[in-house]
């Protein structure tokens, strides 16, 4: 898979409805689960914004120095969001082997 597929199919998830999760949070600053919402949805964006510059820059109507700051900002958005997945399936597994 290239990068510029990666990122069309992550840009298609943008169009999916999202939810997140209720906050217990009493103090008005969000939960984890509209935190997590909020990485997921600026990973989207970057993803996406990184997807029309490569569009842009090949059709030759982008910056090269804009094209390579948009990567970076999606290559780290996509590296938080696997962070992420790490740890949730890391806890995941934690849960999995106590035992009751």
């Amino acid at each position: 898979m290239t990068a510029l597929a990666a990122a069309r199919a992550y840009g298609a998830t943008q169009a999916l409805p999202t939810q997140a999760l209720p906050s217990t949070n009493a103090t008005g600053s969000g939960g984890f689960g509209e935190q997590l919402a909020n990485v997921m949805g600026q990973a989207t964006r970057d993803i996406t914004a990184f997807d029309q510059k490569a569009a842009a820059m090949a059709h030759g109507k982008a910056d090269l120095v804009e094209v390579v700051q948009v990567i970076q900002e999606a290559e780290a958005a996509l590296e938080t969001v696997v962070a992420l997945r790490d740890k949730v399936v890391q806890a995941y597994e934690e849960v999995m082997r106590m035992t009751i």
